[in-house]
């Protein structure tokens, strides 16, 4: 029962308020000193009034340590509110114990621990409690004591009459349990998928966001480049044949040239997608992904392709080429020297593996990769922050975001030791990535994709 951080469980199902049991004991108490005073003292049945104070006091101490020890947000998950709810039972037992078992007609209020549990907590301990009930009401109905009645009569009930009552309890305690069970968990069923519906609003709002800075940015950048463009080649027709910044101006011109592809690229996404021909080896497309970055100071290690069976062809998507690039790019960039890249396939999924030997990802945010604005790298060895992990974080959240929405799975994590370094697996289910041969028809948009993730939920 130590205070833990919030998790999505707690906000979905399966977790108890230390306050809602806190109070619903605070009721019993109350209601148990009302009834004891009100057969002792107004009805004037004899009971044994010392152990039955003693068994409510014993809840309002209960009670009271815990409002000492512990926050009223404090949240019970598992065992703690397991053992809370098993005390509930034993003390109510203990009273029904001294006042006529299961003849005392308030053994109802057996059932009351086992629906507080059936629409709060998971199954194993709302069964748990559920046995428990059952054992206290087969041991009330066989030994208690006598039912408290009037002075000198005695209150003779038939054992078929307590049998009934037994039965009557066992039957109840099982049909209310499911029944709370199962209309609090279509509740906590609801709840996550607007939940998760709500989630992927938002990525596709940010994503509508960057689709419009994207070409806004195309519009913006075609003057600027072409202008750079311009001057570098007037400075190369300029410079001699031998001067010391050749090298440089040639450079200069790649980059703008690459510069302006890529502009061209997110301008004609659309329209690549109706090219006739769409159809790629996976060889092929890793041999595409690369070969901008041949000429860089990293290494790229393409592994040869492996796997059962013909390799993949897949439809040209140019949702997966953008997704996987931007995760190449986002590599060679933290990587020191090498980045790996191996492919492997299987009758049922086709995975991209991508590895660097940078300092991986920070052991704080790896449960929030692929948000927006969260940069993902840790420190440098030497405990200084990568001058290369300043950018906003946009990259995993895009590549991410558009490669599930072609049926990929993502997984993130930083490589075993010794070794350094983040990896990175792209998995899809083989029947999404191969494309039909003959199929000419375009891969689905991310649209429509998006509306049958929803749909799904």
């Amino acid at each position: 029962m130590t205070a833990l951080p919030l998790t999505a469980s707690d906000l979905t199902g399966h977790s108890l308020r230390l306050e809602t049991l806190v109070r619903l004991r605070w009721l019993a108490v109350a209601g148990q000193t009302a009834a004891v005073f009100f057969a002792h003292l107004v009805l004037g049945f004899p009971l044994p009034l010392a152990l039955c104070l003693g068994l409510i006091g014993l809840s309002a101490l209960l009670n009271i340590g815990l409002g000492l020890r512990y926050p009223a947000s404090q949240r019970l998950r598992g065992g703690a509110a397991f053992w809370l709810l098993a005390y509930d039972i034993l003390q109510l037992g203990g009273l029904l114990l001294l006042t006529g078992g299961l003849d005392n007609p308030f053994a109802i209020l057996l059932l009351v621990p086992v629906i507080v549990s059936a629409t709060t907590l998971a199954p194993r301990p709302t069964m748990l409690l559920g046995a428990m009930v059952i054992a206290t009401a087969t041991l009330l109905a066989v030994w208690h004591w006598p039912l408290p009645w009037y002075p000198g009569e005695t209150l003779a009930l038939p054992p078929i009459f307590s049998a009934g009552v037994w039965i009557a309890l066992v039957s109840a305690c099982a049909f209310t349990g499911i029944y709370a069970f199962r209309v609090t968990e279509e509740a906590r069923q609801l709840a996550r998928a607007l939940n998760e519906t709500e989630m992927v609003l938002a990525r596709e709002q940010h994503l509508s966001a960057l689709d419009g800075l994207a070409a806004a940015a195309a519009h913006e950048l075609g003057t600027p480049l072409a202008t750079i463009a311009l001057v570098a080649k007037e400075l190369e027709r300029e410079l001699p044949a031998d001067s010391p910044h050749g090298e440089d101006i040639s450079l200069l011109k790649s980059q703008a040239q690459r510069c302006r592809d890529i502009l061209t690229k997110l301008t004609s996404l659309s329209s690549e997608l109706d090219h006739p021909h769409t159809h790629q080896p996976l060889s092929h497309l890793i041999e595409e992904l690369v070969e901008p970055y041949r000429d860089c100071a990293v290494e790229i290690a393409v592994a040869p392709s492996s796997g059962a069976g013909t390799e993949p062809v897949g439809r040209r998507n140019p949702a997966i080429i953008q997704g996987l690039a931007n995760l190449v790019e986002n590599a060679i960039d933290f990587a020191s020297k090498r980045v790996d890249i191996a492919t492997k396939w299987t009758p049922d999924d086709v995975t991209v593996t991508i590895a660097d030997d940078g300092p991986g990802f920070a052991p704080g945010i790896l449960e929030r990769i692929g948000e927006p604005y969260v940069t993902t790298r840790g420190r440098s060895v030497d405990n200084r922050t990568d001058e290369r992990a300043g950018g906003l974080g946009l990259g995993l959240f895009i590549a991410k975001t558009i490669l599930e929405r072609t049926g990929a799975r993502l997984t993130m994590a930083n490589r075993e030791r010794p070794e350094r370094g983040a990896i990175v697996r792209i998995t899809w289910p083989r029947a999404l990535f191969d494309a039909p041969a003959g199929d000419p028809a375009p891969a689905k948009s991310a649209r429509s994709t998006w509306r049958a993730e929803i749909e799904s939920l």
